[in-house]
This record gives structure tokens, C-alpha cells and sequence, in this order.
């Protein structure tokens, strides 16, 4: 899978896409990740990129120019237009599905804005999705397009050492993932479940399923009635969330 980052700074994109998990990927070919430097297509010789808003105010805006003639860069000898991710407040708010859903595709531009934003007209050209990771403002684009990176990356195959890992993540089947322990069994007095050390799978997976509903249930209560309008709770689901309601304060119906 290929990523292509448009951005003022690609000394960030390429630090932190070359480490860790996606790193290893990039190492392995699994994943591609090109950073393309917006100021080398400006055509001021101080490499300029911004300049005032037409009718006044505060702040400078990203010139549609030299992000248009990046863009044409990365098209070149493409015979289709890949999805082209802008990041900004104003989108889609970034989740799993969506996560799942652009690693299905084979490549992704991403368009990282700065300053007060970027000329409209190159957004209504170029761009096929507007997202945010969250209702809040950043200075630039280039940290919610790492994340965007790392989560969509996740669900490339042989990018995670276990085809498992990312089917058990939070949020894959619309709720929280179950509390994970590891060595020792004991630590500052508290141990691990003795169930997590029997040996039997079935109860494993019934403690972890209804630890997960326990987890979301107290945390995130607002996903668990996506989830239960959806359809996507069990028979099994339900008898545990009901034995759930008396544990956990404020949750009962």
C-alpha cells in the first residue's frame, strides 16, 4: 500500500514512519510512504507558499499553485486518481471503520494544510476527503496524518505480526478491547486472573467477551448503544450485559 503525504515539513512524516511497527513494514515493502515537500513547487524564490486572504483577516493561507503542481507530481503516469485525504476540523471525523475501509484502497494521497488553512479551489479540485481526528485544532496536518497512517496501516496485511492483533483492537467489532496482562503473575499485589491462567479457551474467551462489555459499559456507554442498535449484540451479549448492569453504577436501563 502506498502513501503519499503532501506537507511542509516531511522531516516528521519520515522520523516517525520509520520506526516502530510501520517501520518495520516500510523496511519490508509491505507499505510505502513518499513525502513530497510542498515548498519545492513554489515558484517564489524565497519559497514562499502562503499569502494573505482576499477580504481581510488574520492569519495566511496555503497558495492553490504549488499544491496543485505537487499533486500533478504524484499523478504522473497514474491512470487512476487515488482518494485524496485533507486533514482538517471541518471533516469526517476519523474511526475504525473509516480506518478499515481506506485500507482496502491501494494508494492514498494526503493533503496537510497549515496556517489559517488552505485556498478553497484546490480543495474543490483535488480533494475526495475531507477528516479530522477530533474537534479540536492542530497547526498543521501532519500529525493526524501519521495517525491516519498507523491505523490504516494496521489493516494492511503482514504489517502486524499476528493477523489477529488487529481484529482484537478497540473498536473493531464496536467495543473496547478486554484488559491485557503479561508476566509476572503478580506484581505489587495484584494478580493476574486465575482464568487467564487455566489453560481453557472457552472461559477465556467468555471472561474476555465480557470483560470487553464491562470495559465499554463504564467507559464508553455511547458505543455500546451504537452497538445494540446495530444488532451487533449476541443472545449470549445480553445475558452478560445484564448481569453487567448491577456492577457498574449509573448503567442500568
Amino acid at each position: 500500500m502506498i502513501f503519499d503525504v503532501m506537507t511542509l515539513f516531511p522531516e516528521m512524516i519520515d522520523y516517525c514512519m520509520h520506526e516502530s511497527v510501520i517501520g518495520r513494514a516500510v523496511k519490508k515493502g509491505i507499505i510505502t510512504v513518499n513525502c513530497f515537500n510542498i515548498r519545492d513547487y513554489s515558484t517564489d524564490r524565497h519559497r514562499h507558499v502562503d499569502d494573505y486572504p482576499y477580504g481581510g483577516g488574520a492569519g495566511m493561507v496555503m497558495q492553490p499553485g504549488p499544491i496543485y503542481d505537487c499533486y500533478a507530481d504524484i499523478m504522473a503516469g497514474k491512470e487512476t486518481k487515488p482518494r485524496v485525504v485533507y486533514l482538517t476540523p471541518q471533516g469526517r471525523i476519523f474511526d475504525q471503520p473509516l480506518a478499515n475501509e481506506l485500507a482496502r484502497e491501494e494508494e492514498i494521497i494526503f493533503l496537510c494544510g497549515h496556517y489559517e488553512g488552505v485556498d478553497e479551489r484546490i480543495l474543490e479540485e483535488i480533494v475526495t476527503d475531507n477528516v479530522s481526528i477530533g474537534d479540536y485544532v492542530l497547526t498543521g496536518g501532519e500529525m493526524p496524518a501519521m495517525i491516519m497512517i498507523d491505523a490504516i496501516a494496521r489493516q494492511v496485511e503482514g504489517v502486524l505480526g499476528s493477523s489477529e492483533s488487529a481484529a482484537n483492537d478497540s473498536f473493531q467489532d464496536g467495543l473496547l478491547e478486554y484488559p491485557q496482562y503479561t508476566r509476572p503473575e503478580e506484581f505489587h499485589g495484584m494478580r493476574v486472573p486465575d482464568v487467564l491462567l487455566s489453560g481453557h479457551h472457552g472461559n477465556i474467551d467468555l471472561w474476555r467477551r465480557r470483560q470487553s462489555l464491562k470495559r465499554t459499559l463504564e467507559r464508553r456507554p455511547d458505543l455500546l448503544e451504537k452497538v445494540r442498535q446495530s444488532g451487533g449484540l449476541s443472545a449470549e451479549d445480553r445475558e452478560l450485559l445484564a448481569g453487567l448492569q448491577e456492577e457498574v453504577p449509573g448503567s442500568g436501563q
